[in-house]
């Protein structure tokens, strides 16, 4: 019965990582969650720059939501706006260092998102195949 000692401290443990883990996930998830902000900037990291490159790119996009969004970035610390005086004046958006850091999170959820869509591609060809 001495091992009773052993799983609190183990429980505790757990719950101590799991907490780390939770933070975490919820700090990245407040960063760059949402529908859009990932595809901003991988649209971004392909050359576009401006606004209405950037929206036309990803598609589906409201202009106040591409706003909002691209001010949130900024303020995370992934894009800087730059604003080149002259008639007309030209807004463009660049990538900061900061978002390269994103580079394996885009890489494991393309490859992840890739195999998602096979793996409902195949259970629908099933799925048809036993309707017939």
């Amino acid at each position: 019965m001495g091992n009773s000692k052993e799983n609190q401290i183990d429980s505790k443990a757990f719950t101590e990582e799991c907490n780390t883990v939770l933070m975490a996930v919820s700090d990245a998830l407040y960063a760059i969650g949402g529908k859009w902000k990932l595809m901003i900037i991988i649209s971004m990291a392909r050359g576009n720059k401006r606004f209405t490159e950037i929206q036309r790119q990803v598609s589906g996009i409201s202009a106040r939501v591409l706003s909002s969004e691209l001010k949130e970035l900024e303020m995370n610390g992934f894009i800087i706006k730059k604003v080149a005086v002259g008639y007309p004046i030209t807004i463009e958006y660049e990538l900061l260092p900061y978002s390269h850091t994103l580079e394996e999170v885009v890489g494991a959820m393309t490859k992840w998102g890739m195999q998602h869509r096979q793996k409902i591609k195949d259970e629908t060809a099933v799925s048809a195949s036993k309707k017939v």
